[in-house]
This record gives structure tokens, C-alpha cells and sequence, in this order.
């Protein structure tokens, strides 16, 4: 499969999520996944404004990490917006997955995220 129809399958699904979440009246943990980085974003469903965002480009969050595109860069970003979350006083969100398929760094970022105290 070449990287254009991956791509577009990846468009796909993503519209088909923003779809479904559109309804929810909780912000949303939205997740990018790129080659070298993982981002996560807080966005407010009604307006679409970002709250909060957090990624592996962060100086504070790339100290002591051996790479920035593995498991435990994923775990610590979830981490990190999870406390940020809580400290807003957000509790419950809705998963944003993006487009991106449920597994790997996207589900270690949402581990990390449930441990550290969200719910979704």
C-alpha cells in the first residue's frame, strides 16, 4: 500500500470520528502522530479552541528521553496532559484518536493519560 492511500484512509477515518464526537459537550484529547514526534492537544468541542497542549517538541517534556518516536515518549506526553488537564480542573474527555489506528504510541499516550487520573 503506498503512503498517498494510507494517507487518505487515515482522512477517512479521521472525518468519520470528528463526525461522531461532534455531539459531545466534553473537551477533546486530540492525538498526532508524525514519524519523530507525538502531540496532544485539549480542545474544546463547542468552540474549537485549544485548551492545553502537550508533545514530545516540549524542552521540558524531551529531558531524559532517549528518543522522541518510541512507547515511553508516548507515555510521558499522556502523562504530562493529564496532569495539566487536572490542574484545569477537566476530569472526563472524549479519546480523539485522529485517524490514526488504536495501538502503539497512540494507545501508550492514552494509558498513560487514564493512569495519570482522566477519564474517557
Amino acid at each position: 500500500m503506498s503512503a498517498i492511500e494510507r494517507r487518505r484512509l487515515r482522512l477517512r477515518r479521521k472525518r468519520k470520528t470528528r463526525k461522531q464526537l461532534q455531539s459531545t459537550e466534553r473537551p477533546q484529547l486530540l492525538v498526532y502522530r508524525s514519524g519523530k514526534h507525538i502531540y496532544a492537544q485539549l480542545v474544546d468541542s463547542a468552540t474549537g479552541r485549544t485548551l492545553t497542549g502537550a508533545s514530545t517538541r516540549t524542552p521540558a517534556l524531551r529531558e531524559g528521553l532517549e528518543s522522541t518516536k518510541d512507547r515511553e515518549a508516548a507515555k510521558k506526553v499522556g502523562a504530562q496532559i493529564a496532569k495539566v488537564a487536572l490542574s484545569r480542573d477537566i476530569r472526563e474527555v472524549t479519546f480523539n484518536r485522529n485517524g490514526f489506528v488504536y495501538g502503539g504510541r497512540v494507545k501508550a499516550l492514552a494509558d498513560a493519560a487514564r493512569e495519570a487520573g482522566l477519564r474517557f
